[in-house]
């Protein structure tokens, strides 16, 4: 059977933090962790902390990344460390990293995928990767692209954009004790039995249908011709919200892009204005993409986190969940603040007790069948493993 523990803590100073962690931990299970997976606030050192927990849990592999919250099944908090280990006789882990994702994202993941041990047929018929990457390296949706062909859309995904505390500064991935930006790390996760992924966000289309006629990369400089600040300050004006240019991110957060895939929507959440008029977004928005100004509530978010968690148990099958990871964006948690905590709690009540480790994260990552997968703001993802 498999055994999952789940660890948070609100301790300061990596040795402190790192204790706390691995002795939750190994309390839980009955030796050393076949996996580690850390999520850890920028406040810490982050060499340090991996150090101390690697001495202390002995763990086979270990990856992970900074974080812009970091939570658990019952507690959460920001400036803080989570964890999630298991050890199990059905999932056999392997851990890789694909670096030099801002200049050849392709090339950084050929070498994540070079390292998966399930791409020759192996006996395993489940396979998956939880994958965490330097998301303000930039290029995330094409990285992502590149590691499903190249994995022939075989393995499920699961995973986010590393996180600095909301400053959008500087953000890291983990392997082993090692510290890296520009990088992307896996949790190659084979299983002799079903492994599952579930994907979801409530947010609906508002308003008229925008282009996107001019891109740079994460900048988006007009939509349909026009500076793109102005298609926000109109929505604001048609809908009676305030705009502040100086200081757009309030209204940003409550009025994110979507971008039109013809099954759904791909969310980006604008963050920041230029003197020229361009937006700057948490994510690519591919030119010439046709997209909407979108909405949301409080209960949506919540719903959508319950339908992404029992999408994902439920593609277990037989299996019970013996724990999962969860994913959703910091711009979810910033708008929502307390009622977060609600989210969190339809991910317990649709787990059904089993216990889940989480963080907040710049950019999401998913790819189950059947649902929508690529990189994505604003959206909630689990990866459920079963017992």
């Amino acid at each position: 059977m498999t055994q999952i523990a789940a660890a948070h803590t609100d301790q300061t100073g990596a040795a402190n933090a790192a204790r706390d962690m691995a002795d939750q931990i190994n309390a839980a299970l009955d030796g050393p962790p076949d996996a580690l997976v850390v999520f850890a606030s920028s406040s810490f050192d982050y060499t340090a902390l991996l150090h101390e927990l690697d001495a202390r849990c002995r763990p086979r592999v270990m990856v992970g990344s900074s974080s812009a919250g970091e939570f658990t099944h019952d507690r959460r908090g920001v400036g803080t460390a989570s964890a999630l280990a298991f050890r199990s006789p059905h999932l056999h882990v392997r851990a890789t990293i694909g670096e030099g994702i801002a200049h050849d994202s392709r090339g950084a993941a050929r070498a994540l995928v070079a390292g998966f041990q399930g791409l020759d047929g192996s006996r395993h018929p489940y396979r998956a990767a939880l994958v965490m990457t330097d998301a303000l390296a930039g290029r995330a949706e094409e990285f992502i692209d590149e590691v499903t062909l190249l994995t022939s859309g075989r393995y499920l995904l699961a995973g986010g954009g590393a996180g600095d505390d909301a400053k959008f500064s500087k953000t890291h991935v983990f392997r082993g004790t090692e510290v890296f930006t520009d990088a992307a790390v896996a949790l190659e996760i084979l299983s002799d039995k079903p492994i599952g992924v579930g994907v979801g966000h409530g947010w609906q289309p508002t308003g008229a249908p925008l282009r996107a006629t001019e891109v740079d990369g994460m900048r988006v400089l007009g939509f349909n011709g026009l500076p793109a600040v102005e298609a926000f300050e109109r929505h604001a004006h048609d809908t009676g919200q305030a705009f502040d240019r100086a200081d757009p991110l309030p209204f940003f957060l409550h009025n994110i892009l979507g971008i039109d895939t013809g099954n759904g929507y791909r969310l980006r959440v604008p963050l920041a204005i230029d003197d020229d008029g361009a937006v700057h977004c948490a994510a690519e928005v591919p030119e010439h993409a046709r997209v909407h100004i979108m909405t949301t509530t409080s209960e949506s978010a919540a719903e959508a986190a319950a339908r992404a968690t029992r999408a994902a148990v439920s593609a277990l099958g037989d299996s019970t969940p013996g724990g999962a990871v969860f994913f959703d964006c910091v711009a979810t948690r910033l708008r929502l603040g307390d009622g977060f905590g609600m989210e969190l709690e339809e991910v317990a009540s649709a787990l059904d007790g089993a216990p889940f480790v989480g963080c907040n994260t710049y950019g999401q990552i998913a790819r189950s069948d059947r649902q929508f997968s690529g990189f994505h703001n604003c959206t909630a993802v689990v990866l459920a493993l079963p017992r």
